[in-house]
């Protein structure tokens, strides 16, 4: 882990007070669920065998408090055990804190991160190409829409105004519109974990890292919880065409959540997220460091508006969802060549840190050389099977 990531608390700042549960992997039993326990890991599957068991829980932070469980050892050091160059197969290692969800999210959430969008498009994925359309379209459009509510009438009227200029794009109208965008990001238990391998495809060559909140809601869709991505973004295959979506958003190892899932209680609730701020650093071998945040209050649609256009009468999760909320940090500073604004590199450690939700730090391969993801919704049924918990 780089110097910059490991000076990072995993845990919430308030963590001695907080409801935090987790998965872990152990050898020769699988995939438990754990209380996070002033520094402990306490296997608490004999009471809740799967996450969303718990997160389906009248009160889940109670629910977790009050399960007994073995504690199985600190949380550092199977956060430490995670990472596969220098895992040990014998010990317990950290896995993503979702199990049964499913995983979704959100784009065109914040202004800044829109015009971004708009910018893909109009670019055809062409790095090199955006910096002179980044001033066009700033030009026509500007920046300053975080006041402007999606619906509106305000809003419309800019739609009108814009298509009149020739500059509507489907992004606007997601962003703008009555009608956020939902997507699904990942496949049920397919997403990695903290200090875990996130992939970039090796043939896309415009890419970045997307820090955001992601809510946990249950299947009436009360939202539970809270932890925090990692919505991997190949910039050039959507800015292609938009129908690339799931290949620009849905490869091996390209969700990372982590590393708890924070239950909402009388000291943590959905207001903490709508204030909360996101650090992102990112760290190249080469020396390279990238630094950035994303402000919740910027966000252009409520927490729990999202929440609600993604379930309701029209669609329903019986095992709940987990949703990215979407970010305001949109990189365009150039790493290597003038114009080509910032890529990944092999190698490079990913950090984000929110002060009461920890951090999730992952290092950037290819993802054909993460490790592959073998163990879907029939394993795990098999594997609780196995061990009496169904």
């Amino acid at each position: 882990m780089a110097d910059g990531a490991a000076s990072l608390p995993p845990l919430p700042q308030d963590a001695g007070a907080a409801a935090l549960a987790a998965r872990i992997w152990r050898p020769d039993i699988g995939p438990c669920v754990a209380a996070i326990r002033d520094g402990d890991v306490v296997d608490i599957s004999a009471t809740f065998a799967t996450m969303r068991d718990l997160c389906e829980s009248k009160d889940p932070a109670a629910a977790l408090r009050a399960a007994a469980g073995e504690t199985v050892g600190r949380f550092e050091d199977i956060l430490s055990n995670a990472h596969p160059d220098t895992r040990d197969a014998s010990r317990p290692w950290l896995i993503a804190p979702i199990d049964l969800q499913a995983v979704k999210a959100a784009g065109v959430t914040f202004a800044v991160s829109m015009l971004e969008r708009v910018i893909e498009e109009r670019a055809k994925g062409d790095p090199t190409a955006a910096r002179s359309i980044r001033e066009e379209v700033g030009r026509l459009i500007g920046d300053d829409l975080q006041a402007l509510k999606p619906g509106s009438a305000e809003a419309m009227e800019l739609k009108r105004v814009l298509t009149e200029k020739g500059v509507w794009s489907q992004y606007l109208e997601v962003g703008i519109g009555p009608d956020a965008e939902i997507f699904t990001k990942a496949q049920i238990l397919s997403s990695v974990g903290s200090n875990q391998l996130a992939g970039v495809r090796p043939d896309s060559a415009w890419n970045n890292p997307e820090p955001e909140i992601v809510l946990v809601i249950a299947s009436e869709g009360t939202v539970v919880g809270a932890t925090l991505g990692n919505d991997v973004n190949l910039r050039d295959f959507e800015g292609r065409s938009a129908l690339l979506l799931s290949k620009a958003k849905d490869n091996n190892a390209s969700c990372a959540i982590g590393p708890v899932i924070r239950f909402f209680d009388a000291d943590f609730n959905l207001d903490d997220i709508r204030n909360a701020r996101l650090d992102l650093t990112v760290e190249g071998r080469e020396g390279y460091v990238l630094s950035g945040f994303s402000l919740m209050d910027k966000i252009s649609r409520d927490p729990a508006d999202l929440a609600a256009q993604t379930l309701n009468s029209h669609h329903a999760y019986p095992d709940g969802l987990v949703l990215f909320l979407g970010t305001l940090f949109a990189p365009t500073d150039d790493r290597d060549v003038a114009g080509q604004g910032f890529t990944h590199k092999e190698g490079d450690i990913v950090a984000i840190h929110s002060p009461r939700l920890g951090t999730l730090v992952n290092e950037i391969r290819a993802t054909d050389a993460c490790e592959p993801w073998t163990f879907g919704v029939s394993h795990l049924m098999r594997n609780l099977a196995g061990r009496g918990l169904l």
